[in-house]
């Protein structure tokens, strides 16, 4: 994944330099300290210096316009004016993030003069610039810590992840290929609204293009696919062989398609005639689709856009991502379970993966084996894009616990997920957010991650945490 481009823009009232020795010295470590721990972070740091009146506000924003930023830092780490910093604020369009970090925990009171002072000063203009950027219309966000306070760290690693996120999704390749399930109206998804808010390009694909790279598979492609089979998932009993060595066809050639069209992510649908290829290339998705999403490129039945992506975006903050949707209610033991056929994400399951034979894919043409895991035990996260009806994309999340208890066998990926409340109700929460019947799920919490991403995208958010 391509790194983010942070730019760093400092500031400092100029009028201060030639009263107090020392300070600007004292202001450009802190500055640099932070820019080095940025670079930590895996941030492409773009430094535009120091500003100290006016005219060097204007000339830094003139240099920042141009720079291809996914966040710039404002860093305030001695007062400064709102007046010098303007030119920024109101000329930049990336999101902004204003960041006060004093040199340490706290003052030396017995000998600290004004001087020195000032350098632990930029508390006292963080609420002024934020009220510039409040009149600009513009959002204001701000982080205040000390160089070593692992609190505001942790809220910069959040902007710094989130970023990488966005450049991944400004640029990021959606490939819909085949048609809406039909009658799934909530899926449809207004490709002009998903991608004026996410970024990104929709490549509408045939299954003939899946055809003709099916047609070119050679054996040895397939016996390749066949060996990572048989190192990454165990078979039940009566798993069939045939179906595995026709789906294996069908994954080399869905690698050759996602490399072919560079896509970042696969949604697709097909009922057909069962005496068309079409019928069955349709069928054969289970391994290459979980093949592909293990390797962080969600591939989801159903024609699911939006979930793909949510995936994606999961995956982008490090908790991977699987394809869900309502499975039932446990209300003895107070869980919800959820899960999804056809694909699962290896990198987050609790076991090995299992291929169940299924005589029939349940509401889709064909049959063959299917896919049978959950998600590990411990902290999740539920992430749906959903699309309202004024055309604006809404995230919604919650998070919850993947719990222990009994799965269902029937080729699908199972996880129990505790809430913390009635199931019952979470699920009529859930059903009123907005959220389509499905969505991905990631391990770990990524809520405040995900709310801070929609921020940046102009996208609307609910938690749903009952």
């Amino acid at each position: 994944m391509e790194a983010p481009r942070i730019g760093v823009v400092a500031g400092g009232l100029g009028a201060y330099w030639p009263q107090f020795d020392g300070l600007l010295d004292q202001v450009e470590r802190t500055n640099e300290e932070i820019r080095s721990r940025l670079g930590s972070l895996g941030a492409e740091v773009v430094d535009f210096g120091l500003v100290s009146d006016v005219p060097q506000g204007a000339e830094a924003a003139r240099r920042i316009k141009g720079s291809d930023l996914d966040l710039l830092l404002v860093l305030v780490s001695t007062y400064m004016t709102s007046g010098q910093i303007l030119p920024v604020l109101r000329d930049v369009a990336v999101p902004i993030v204003l960041v006060s970090l004093q040199p340490s925990p706290k003052m030396d009171h017995a000998t600290f003069g004004t001087g020195e002072w000032l350098a632990y000063a930029g508390s006292a203009g963080l609420p002024e610039i934020g009220v510039a950027l409040e009149r600009l219309g513009k959002p204001v966000r701000a982080v205040a810590g000390h160089v070593d306070d692992e609190r505001a760290w942790g809220r910069i690693g959040s902007f710094v992840a989130v970023a990488r996120t966005t450049r991944l999704l400004r640029s990021a390749r959606h490939g819909m290929m085949g048609h809406l399930y039909p009658g799934m109206y909530d899926i449809a998804s207004n490709l002009t609204s998903v991608l004026a808010t996410l970024g990104g390009h929709v490549e509408v694909l045939e299954y003939d293009d899946l055809r003709v790279r099916y047609e070119a598979v050679t054996d040895d492609e397939v016996d390749a696919v066949v060996r990572t089979v048989d190192a990454t998932f165990q078979r039940a009993e009566g798993a069939d062989e045939e179906n595995v060595r026709f789906q294996a066809r069908v994954s080399a050639a869905l690698d050759r398609l996602v490399a072919d069209k560079a896509l970042d992510t696969l949604a697709y649908f097909h009922f057909g005639q069962p005496s068309d290829i079409y019928y069955r290339l349709a069928s054969g998705f289970p391994i290459g689709a979980t093949l592909l999403s293990s390797r962080g490129v969600p591939t989801v039945t159903e024609f699911e856009l939006r979930a793909a992506i949510a995936m994606l975006i999961t995956g982008a903050l490090g908790g991977g991502g699987s394809l869900t949707e309502g499975q039932a209610l446990d209300f003895e033991a107070g869980v919800v379970e959820l899960g999804h056929n056809d694909a699962a994400d290896m990198a987050i399951t609790d076991s090995v993966p299992t291929l169940r034979s299924l005589a029939v894919f349940h509401g889709k043409g064909g049959g063959g084996v299917s896919i049978e895991c959950g998600i590990a035990l411990g902290p999740v996260t539920q992430f749906s894009i959903g699309e309202l009806g004024n055309g604006r994309l809404k995230f919604i999340v919650s998070e919850g616990t993947a719990v222990d208890g009994p799965h269902i066998r029937i080729g699908n990926t199972t996880t129990r997920v505790d809430f913390g409340c009635d199931p019952g109700l979470w699920t009529e929460r859930w059903a009123m957010s907005g959220s389509t019947h499905h969505w991905a799920m990631a391990r770990g919490h990524l809520a405040d991650d995900i709310e801070l991403l929609a921020a940046l995208l102009g996208a609307d958010f609910e938690r749903v945490q009952p």
